[in-house]
């Protein structure tokens, strides 16, 4: 009996901590993807300002061209993020059947003891 409260204590503890990951996860989303909005914001300032809009121009804007770049980078961070967030949040849904399943053994013990 004690084994199983222990149990659902555990998966209460994991989906928590899971869910605690998940939510870290989309403020880092949504913290890279205004920093990329930001990005393409200062990107076409500094193109209205030296008039030149083609990367491969040579007189391109060099602080453009690091910024296009780090946008790129950022971008490419987002959807690796993402693909995190699919699998934490399949792992969630994972653990609150466990959690659930864990809880209603506990819940029926407790109803057979009493």
């Amino acid at each position: 009996m004690k084994s199983r409260e222990s149990l659902v204590r555990l998966k209460e503890f994991q989906l928590r901590e899971k869910r605690r990951q998940l939510k870290q996860l989309q403020m880092m989303m949504a913290e890279f993807e205004r920093m990329a909005k930001d990005l393409e914001n200062q990107i076409v300032y500094e193109e209205k300002k030296s008039g030149i809009t083609d990367p491969s121009h040579f007189a391109y804007s060099t602080f453009a061209k690091a910024a296009r770049q780090r946008s790129d980078n950022l971008q490419v961070s987002i959807k690796e993020l993402k693909v995190q967030q699919d699998a934490a949040e399949a792992t969630v849904d994972e653990l609150q059947a466990e959690f659930d399943k864990a809880s209603a053994i506990e819940e029926r013990d407790m109803r057979l003891r009493a």
